[in-house]
């Protein structure tokens, strides 16, 4: 994409509403636009961002063995009266009435929508396990939106819902997401620490929040360093085979929000120079609550023996668009984003120092070829700004790769190459470039 004819508003000066290091970048980089308090139009580059996470969770959700629908945002109220949250729920619900003078609302979340669909169709439990997942657009009316879109009203959410006959095969269940999204979120960068945690109003007696740690968390945490060396389950790993060791192994270790915190335990279980006190960012919320809806709902199945039973159900959501600021939170610097590169909205900022010069130009129009021919995503920077304003937008954006052409280096057949997240910078001849950029330089985009 050419910058010339891309649409990235950048913002030279820091907006006073954002409080935040993720909501000042985000509005800085032409990411989103707020248009009315906790609700904000994606803009380009960030849609594409949001996408490629979207993409990330997609992919695992899948290997795991969830199978996608989509489900509307507006609901029928009567469907939360069957499993007796519509009056519970509170402000935070959207209610809103049709034109025939039903009772509807937009989607906080969807188990009983999902257990409505589910007791239509399955009626026995050879159809089981099953897990139904959608990406959808959510609405919480948040008595105070803040921090961009880490806490906003309108929100893109993974959640997804799994169905058993019993309590054993749905811990099975509840453990092939555990694993999944430990894979998710460390194809995005980051090390995501799972932690016991409150249901709220989902409901149920089993859940775990995953964190990540940052400076600008909204939540106190606890644990002990060994969990940031666990290995990740690698892209081989037997969804259909026995998880518990894996989910045992980061269960083993200290780790609880603030509230759950047990500061005895803490300081028992986990030696001086092993624990960490830090802020943290939650990604992913993964709950098992058993029969809490299917059993007010009438989602049954006959089981092996010959009698109706009602099914076991958990949920586990991940929010794609709050995913893209925790990792901003997690990943950038005085001069803007680090994108990793399976996230990033472009792999190369391609930077012609001197539009207008023939042989520049052209030899920024072969790379830009070659690249994209290539399957490289590239925005090139082929405005007539100054030097130092491009250097500076490109940091501000935070892609992973810049690759820098002029009249000066190309006299003597070099190129400059930049890494982002290192500051490290190669004078180095146009093949070795492309090598590089063709190479292992840009494997991080999709690799499972």
């Amino acid at each position: 994409m050419r910058l010339s004819r891309y649409f990235l508003p950048i913002l030279r000066e820091t907006p006073k509403e954002a409080e935040i290091v993720s909501h000042r970048l985000m509005l800085r980089a032409g990411m989103i636009r707020q248009e009315a308090a906790g609700i904000y139009a994606w803009l380009p580059f960030g849609l594409t961002a949001m996408r490629n996470v979207e993409q990330i969770v997609r992919e695992e959700q899948n290997r795991a063995g969830a199978v996608e629908l989509l489900m509307p945002t507006i609901q029928p109220a009567d469907l939360w009266r069957e499993s007796g949250r519509y009056d519970d729920y509170g402000r935070e619900m959207l209610r809103i009435e049709d034109r025939h003078e039903r009772d509807m609302l937009f989607g906080p979340t969807n188990e009983e929508m999902i257990t409505e669909i589910f007791r239509a169709y399955v009626r026995s439990y050879r159809d089981l396990p099953l897990n139904l997942y959608h990406i959808q657009w959510k609405f919480r009316d948040e008595v105070r939106p803040r921090f961009g879109v880490m806490r906003s009203r309108e929100f893109l959410m993974k959640d997804a819902y799994s169905f058993d006959l019993d309590a054993d095969s749905a811990r099975r269940a509840y453990n092939r997401m555990f694993v999944a999204y430990l894979r998710t979120f460390a194809r995005m960068g980051l090390k995501a620490i799972p932690m016991a945690a409150d249901s709220g109003p989902i409901g149920g007696d089993m859940s775990h929040e995953f964190i990540i740690l940052a400076s600008t968390g909204e939540s106190e945490v606890f644990c002990d360093a060994d969990l940031l060396d666990l290995p990740i389950p690698a892209a081989d790993v037997d969804f259909e085979g026995d998880l518990q060791p894996i989910v045992d192994s980061w269960l083993g270790s200290y780790a609880a929000t603030d509230e759950k915190h047990d500061a005895g335990r803490f300081e028992t279980e986990v030696p001086k120079d092993r624990r960490i006190e830090a802020r943290g960012i939650e990604v992913g919320h993964i709950f098992y609550f058993g029969t809490k809806y299917s059993e007010p709902m009438k989602a049954y199945v006959t089981g092996p023996d010959g009698t109706d039973k009602p099914v076991h159900m958990g949920s586990y959501g991940i929010g794609p668009s709050r995913l893209v600021a925790a990792i901003i939170e997690a990943s950038h610097d005085d001069d803007g984003i680090i994108w990793p590169d399976a996230i990033a909205p472009f792999d190369v900022a391609l930077v012609n120092l001197k539009s207008g010069d023939a042989k520049s130009d052209a030899a920024c129009d072969e790379l830009y070829a070659k690249l994209g021919n290539a399957g490289r995503a590239v925005l090139y920077d082929d405005t007539e700004e100054r030097a130092g304003s491009k250097f500076a937008t490109m940091d501000l954006i935070g892609l992973p790769w810049q690759l820098i052409v002029g009249p000066r280096g190309l006299k003597e057949g070099t190129v400059e190459l930049k890494r982002r997240a290192t500051g490290e910078r190669q004078s180095i001849s146009v093949d070795s470039a492309l090598s590089q950029l063709l190479g292992g330089a840009a494997e991080g985009r999709g690799a499972a």
